[in-house]
């Protein structure tokens, strides 16, 4: 079985466009979780370009597998 490399695309409103600091985490969009970074970034284009004259409105592409299974520093 190959590596599975899950990611998380979420978004929502920020306190300040020019720091990336939700303004509520409460209130966190969480698109999905995508088996490629392709899939995700598909995703995150989708949402992205949906909310695109909204200045305070941001989505990120966040490597969910990188928690599940750190890399060693052996």
């Amino acid at each position: 079985m190959s590596k599975q490399e899950l990611h998380l695309v979420f978004g929502g409103a920020l306190a300040d466009p020019r720091e990336n600091v939700l303004s509520d985490p409460n209130d966190v969009d969480v698109v999905g979780i995508y088996p490629s970074y392709e899939a995700a970034l598909d995703a995150w284009r989708t949402k992205s370009q949906a909310n695109v004259d909204d200045v305070y409105i941001r989505y990120f592409v966040a490597p969910v597998h990188k928690l599940l299974v750190p890399e060693s520093d052996a």
